[in-house]
């Protein structure tokens, strides 16, 4: 299903991107500066929101059809600033303490290990380097919502290539030893009920 994903997924997401999305990549990337990480970077959404002090970005995408479509951007829009790297976000091929800052948007719902992922951006980050978050998460706070994502779980990954509804992204920051400096719950507006909660952020190492 990585094909179909690639291929629709702007389309998806447009509604949302509209309606909150844009705005909030806007204001989480606007203090970045140095070199960057840009894990699962899809097809390159957040590309339009780095502000000139960012003298590097790397774009980490695994997903052969997603990196395509990623690539494609890039040559409609160049940069010189930008690179990409074929690499999951659980095996980073980049030396430890190399990045200024790691990003991570809608992309820690569908890793296979969470938490491997999260040792390997703590890994790469250089000390004092900030980590921002933008993910969809467990209802925690809406009880009937969380049923209705656990009965949808199975078949929605299957769907989306192994996206999570309810993952509980937050403490799995925490957990894996970044401090949490700021921190969001909203709603993700136009999206389904099942992945509306969000949570988004930034952390240091």
């Amino acid at each position: 299903m990585h094909w179909l994903v690639a291929a629709v997924y702007d389309r998806f997401m447009r509604g949302s991107e509209v309606a909150c999305l844009t705005a909030w990549r806007a204001d989480l990337l606007a203090g970045l500066s140095g070199d960057v990480l840009d894990v699962g970077a899809g097809t390159g959404a957040n590309l339009p929101h780095y502000p000139a002090p960012v003298r590097r970005i790397v774009l980490a995408e695994p997903d052969p059809h997603m990196l395509r479509r990623l690539r494609g951007t890039l040559e409609q829009a160049p940069d010189a600033r930008v690179e990409t790297i074929a690499a999951p976000v659980e095996a980073l091929p980049c030396p430890d303490g190399s990045f200024d800052a790691v990003v991570s948007t809608l992309v820690l719902c569908s890793v296979v290990d969470q938490a491997v992922a999260l040792r390997e951006i703590r890994r790469v980050l250089r000390p004092d380097g900030v980590f921002v978050f933008l993910e969809h998460v467990a209802a925690e706070d809406k009880p009937r919502r969380l049923v209705w994502q656990r009965r949808c779980e199975p078949v929605w990954k299957r769907l989306t290539g192994g996206c999570h509804l309810t993952r509980h992204t937050r403490d799995a920051i925490a957990a894996a030893g970044l401090r949490i400096e700021r921190e969001h719950r909203e709603s993700m507006r136009k999206a389904l009920p099942i992945a509306r909660p969000c949570v988004r952020g930034i952390a240091r190492k």
